[in-house]
């Protein structure tokens, strides 16, 4: 999952730029002619420092939205995942988990009312506090997290992921076989990685109206970990 490729510099340009701007690009974009948004969505885009991958469900008999996040950095570094729930428009709960050695584990509860109700951070099975300027930071980052995924879902960004086979071909976590409208660069840089690589190599990679972009290439196999609809 810390494995990362820059992929194609079009014609995904927009998962390059900063937060403000792609939820605001990607706003535009949104049109009456589209068909409703499915209630279960993957998506992605490229951060400054890294990868990040968004899993949505909206659930719209209790109004209940879920959220797992996963950022893979683009140099060597920690992977993080980030699990988010909101009731309507009010945060329910936060729960991180840092893949650093040794690993960090973070959850955040709140009330009804928006209060904070609990608070832990464990490393290395040493529990600790919170500050209140973290705390806030992570209401923050899972907010603009949430806009994000709704600029993306609108703008159908739509991530895949799945193995890769020498003709070309990808296996995805659904089952679907097909080959990828990735560019040469792209190409080039999973067949380098495929060589060195005993086993079909994972790629994770987007696809929009506007063509595809390539996001990860590893050795780990995606699948084994991605939420499925029926069970997140």
């Amino acid at each position: 999952m810390n494995s990362f490729s820059r992929g194609a510099f079009t014609p995904l340009l927009f998962v390059c730029r900063p937060l403000a701007a792609l939820t605001g690009t990607l706003l535009l974009m949104a049109c009456s002619g589209h068909s409703p948004l499915p209630p279960f969505t993957a998506s992605g885009y490229i951060a400054d420092q890294g990868v990040v991958r968004i899993w949505r469900k909206d659930n719209s008999d209790d109004g209940s939205i879920h959220m797992l996040t996963a950022f893979s950095p683009r140099q060597k570094g920690a992977t993080t995942t980030s699990d988010y729930r909101w009731q309507g428009e009010q945060l329910v709960s936060i729960e991180m988990t840092i893949q650093s050695e040794p690993s960090e584990h973070i959850k955040v509860r709140f009330d009804d009312h928006g209060e904070l109700s609990f608070m832990q951070r464990e490393v290395n099975g040493q529990k600790q506090q919170l500050s209140n300027d973290q705390i806030a930071l992570y209401q923050y980052q899972a907010t603009q997290t949430k806009a994000t995924s709704e600029a993306l879902r609108i703008g159908r960004v739509v991530l895949r992921q799945g193995r890769w086979h020498s003709n070309g071909t990808v296996t995805t976590c659904e089952g679907e076989t097909f080959e990828p409208k990735l560019d040469s660069v792209s190409l080039n840089h999973i067949a380098n990685r495929q060589r060195h690589s005993s086993l079909d190599v994972s790629i994770a990679w987007l696809e929009a109206p506007e063509g595809s972009q390539l996001l990860l290439v590893a050795n780990q196999d995606f699948c084994s970990w991605q939420p499925k609809p029926a069970t997140f």
